[in-house]
């Protein structure tokens, strides 16, 4: 008997949260393997939940519907916090730019590569590659990237991209997940439905269907986002715990009131993230932020260790041939062209921020997701499309995940970030100015040890003096020593 098969994951197992909470420990220890070696901790998630499952230590889960269900929910979660984070005043120069990519970027990658399936792969991969549109539906699968991998991995290494590339990569990732999702449901639809309708015919109402969804998703994220605003900005809660708490439940009511009305719940509850984290008026809104982070942290390992779990190894080696193919073909031809087509009207980017886009198609739990809906519908070959998906997650994951921040550096593209800030758990509104922080050095006492001899430039206000475990009030007497912590407040002066 294998170690751990007396596990069985299900909602009602006695041994559920003992089992979450070693994998989650575990999980977590290991992050700090995927920072100092460059791998992304999505990918050490995936092979922890692969390690442990049946083909491992033997903990057998084998539950689409509840790993699509715990997928989704996970999904929400993620596309929410990405949209709260995203700045539009960073995002605003490369604006046209991420919106090309996470909508036409991603229909051209899925074309390009259901049409190499079909020509070049099909024969390995037997019923599915038979059909036409079985092999745009493997590849409308794959088509998102993962802003969560992508950035995993450059912050770990404290890197920032030149070009506005930061911004426009976040922004792609953050929002091609819909385009993808839409397309998935789509093409799932059109294969598993009993009417004898032609197939062009389907494929139109699939577009017309697709760009419905976009649309009335897009409203209702706009319409729930301000909404949302005019109330965070007139109501008053006991607790400022409470404010996470209501702007999540506005996020889910955003989902699930676009998906009522047959819009993208994904793309609506996107686009109300964007809007209350960019023009709401929230208190301590650092304190609602890193609880979404912590949140995010959650819902990506939980995701990524589920789906980890259904994963079958020992099944890959029929399919290892073609995902092989597909995978290197969308990395190295289908995501190059679709990129650089999308991006050729930009002439102010070099070619080396496109060719850096480029090889930013990281694959992460969107496609491992998207791959279980026809799993889900009982289409005929849905097998080898997870299990093709998987293979070309962990490929990409490898391949580009590893080498994202060399990539970078090779191709001049990026600079070391500065350090935090430490600011001690202070918030100030934005109009007041930015918040910095400041070691004291010898060469900052050279005309005198005290606060006033620093003789600090016109706008700058010193706030609060740490000195090892003890937190001062700052006057312009005060003697300082080297290594005192101060924050300062950069901004307009009325003196």
């Amino acid at each position: 008997m294998l170690p751990l098969s007396i596990f069985s994951v299900n909602l009602l197992s006695d041994n559920l949260l003992l089992l979450a909470s070693v994998l989650v420990f575990f999980a977590i220890l290991i992050t700090k393997v995927g920072a100092r070696f460059g791998a992304p901790s999505l990918l050490l998630f995936l092979i922890l939940g692969m390690l442990v499952g049946a083909d491992g230590l033997g903990v057998r889960f084998n539950d689409f519907e509840v790993a699509e269900s715990i997928g989704h929910f996970a999904m929400t979660i993620i596309l929410f916090t990405g949209g709260l984070e995203t700045s539009l005043r960073e995002t605003k120069p490369v604006m046209r730019q991420g919106v090309l990519l996470s909508t036409l970027g991603v229909l051209l990658t899925s074309m390009l590569t259901g049409l190499f399936i079909y020509l070049a792969a099909g024969i390995w991969i037997g019923a599915l590659g038979a059909s036409f549109l079985g092999c745009f539906l493997l590849s409308a699968v794959m088509s998102s990237t993962d802003s969560a991998s992508v950035f995993s991995v450059l912050r770990s290494k404290r890197t920032h991209l030149r070009e506005n590339l930061g911004p426009m990569l976040e922004l792609e990732s953050g929002s091609n997940d819909p385009m993808a999702y839409v397309l998935t449901i789509i093409l799932v639809q059109v294969l598993t439905s009993t009417k004898h309708t032609g197939t062009w015919a389907m494929i139109g109402t699939g577009a017309w269907v697709l760009v419905m969804q976009i649309i009335i998703g897009f409203v209702i994220g706009v319409g729930v986002g301000f909404g949302a605003k005019w109330i965070l900005e007139r109501v008053t809660l006991p607790s400022n715990a409470l404010y996470s708490v209501m702007i999540l439940s506005i996020g889910f009511f955003a989902n699930g009131i676009a998906s009522l009305l047959y819009g993208n719940g994904l793309l609506s509850l996107y686009v109300a993230a964007i809007i209350i984290g960019n023009k709401a008026d929230i208190p301590m809104k650092r304190d609602i932020l890193k609880f979404f982070d912590g949140m995010t942290w959650l819902m990506q390992l939980l995701m990524f260790l589920v789906l980890g779990l259904l994963a079958r190894p020992s099944q890959f080696s029929t399919i290892a041939w073609p995902a092989l193919m597909i995978g290197l073909f969308m990395m190295l031809v289908a995501r190059p062209l679709s990129v650089f087509a999308c991006l050729l009207p930009f002439k102010g980017m070099s070619f080396k921020a496109k060719a850096f886009a480029s090889w930013v198609g990281l694959k992460g739990a969107g496609p491992i997701l998207f791959a279980l809906c026809p799993v889900v519908a009982g289409l005929e070959g849905s097998t080898e499309i997870f299990n093709i998906v998987f293979f070309i997650t962990l490929l990409s994951l490898l391949l580009q995940g590893m080498t994202l921040s060399p990539a970078a550096k090779w191709l001049k593209l990026s600079y070391d970030a500065d350090p935090e800030v430490e600011t001690f758990g202070m918030e100030i509104p934005d109009e007041m100015g930015m918040l910095r922080d400041h070691t004291v050095t010898e060469d900052d006492l050279m005309h005198g040890d005290t606060l006033r001899d620093l003789h600090l430039p016109h706008g700058i206000r010193v706030m609060m003096v740490r000195r090892e475990d003890r937190f001062l009030v700052p006057h312009g007497s005060m003697p300082l020593q080297p290594g005192d912590h101060l924050v300062i407040i950069v901004g307009e002066s009325d003196d």
